[in-house]
């Protein structure tokens, strides 16, 4: 079980037809708030959205050469789905993809473009799995696991080869981390092109079995895996890869979900960047101090980009809450002409936007001359929301409950 120097450089000879060079851009906005050069290396740009692209591209492009031209089998609801499409397609090799029956429309329609047959089944993806190991049996299929085969982690590790071809000082690199495939194939090519450079994984921590394992130095499989970051919520990581983790990377971080959306929402904010759940966790493990990386250039690897735009809205949203830059309470009012308006200017005149007003009459303990008012304002910070609620208190308003 082990990856040579050259599988990679075979495997990126196979990709460069393929594949975009992602930028590696230097973040002056991270770089001031931790001290390090932080840099973005943006595989949220690769075709298809995310780095699968690669072990997929790779595994199909050896099998061609080996004469293997069977149709592929993959079970996925998300990033890996589009890869194996894309990559079959271009090498001419039918492919079915297995989703489960809940999977997004979204992305049903894009794996379904990239010339993949999809098939709905079950209501998760070890449901989608067990469906995709029958269909490999009926046809003579070949699976394409998407993490633990040692040709996927050689084209995910080319990822790593490019950091360095780019920034040969790199001090550090900082890789996300599920069943394990991206980071086990760029500890293996990074340490074995520079020892020097560390390799760090990271993991949310409702879904920490390489972590677990790592610690523990052998395979850890959880009962759970609870994330918003789907692309990583891993129970079962596999053999190969924690093996290749424990040798090469120097650590495994763990990172909340709440760190994870201020990253994703950081990204919108300061860089334009559009950056899953699971290509947030690097960025959410440097801004947390996880991991201290000053005067260190280091390389936050932002795996993908493929992201609901409803989920967008929630993650703006908490992250908003959060900042205290979007404040929510409850005011009772005597129920008359005019009263709402009075109310409204005094919020006017501190200077908050309105977002939402609603009334609600049947609350517990109203008389049935009241009102309850719940509002949701925006504000500037913390300072200036406690403001807003001070100047109402000033004028004899109760504010029943802050949310």
């Amino acid at each position: 079980m082990e990856l040579e120097l050259k599988d990679f450089e075979l495997a990126q000879e196979r990709l460069k037809p393929i594949l975009h060079h992602t930028e590696l851009d230097l973040s002056s906005t991270f770089s001031s708030m931790t001290g390090g050069k932080v840099y973005l290396k943006c595989e949220n740009r690769q075709k298809t959205g995310s780095f699968k692209i690669r072990g997929a591209s790779n595994k199909i492009a050896a099998m061609v050469e080996r004469g293997e031209k069977c149709s592929v089998v993959a079970s996925s609801a998300g990033n890996h789905a589009q890869g194996v499409a894309y990559a079959a397609k271009k090498f001419g090799i039918p492919a079915t993809i297995v989703m489960p029956k809940a999977a997004p429309i979204a992305k049903v329609q894009a794996t379904e473009g990239y010339g993949a047959k999809v098939v709905l089944a079950g209501d998760c993806y070890d449901d989608a799995y067990a469906r995709a190991c029958e269909i490999c049996r009926e046809e003579g299929a070949t699976f394409l696991h998407p993490y633990n085969d040692l040709e996927v982690i050689a084209g995910q590790g080319t990822l790593g080869m490019e950091i360095l071809g780019d920034l040969p000082a790199v001090d550090i690199v900082i890789v996300p981390a599920g069943g394990g495939g991206l980071l086990a194939g760029v500890a293996a090519a990074v340490k074995q092109l520079n020892p020097r450079v560390k390799v760090y994984g990271v993991q949310a921590e409702g879904a920490d079995a390489i972590a677990q394992s790592f610690r523990e130095g052998r395979l850890i499989t959880t009962e759970s895996a609870s994330t918003i970051a789907d692309g990583i919520a891993v129970k079962a990581p596999g053999d190969i890869t924690v093996e290749l983790i424990r040798r090469y990377a120097d650590g495994v971080l763990t990172v909340s979900d709440t760190e994870i959306a201020d990253a994703i929402l950081l990204l919108l904010e300061r860089c334009k960047q559009v950056v899953e759940p699971a290509g947030a966790t690097p960025l959410a493990a440097v801004l947390s101090g996880r991991l201290d990386v000053k005067g260190k250039r280091v390389v936050c690897v932002l795996s993908g980009g493929n992201i609901d735009v409803s989920f967008i809205q929630s993650i703006i949203e908490r992250g908003l809450v959060a900042r205290h830059r979007r404040i929510k309470f409850v005011v009772t009012l005597v129920d008359r002409p005019g009263s709402l308006m009075q109310m409204l200017g005094v919020i006017s005149s501190a200077g908050a936007n309105i977002l939402q007003l609603e009334h609600d009459k049947l609350s517990e303990g109203l008389n049935p001359n009241e009102t309850n008012v719940h509002v949701s304002l925006e504000v500037g910070g913390e300072e200036h929301g406690d403001a807003v609620i001070g100047a109402l208190r000033e004028k004899g308003y109760v504010v029943e409950s802050e949310i």
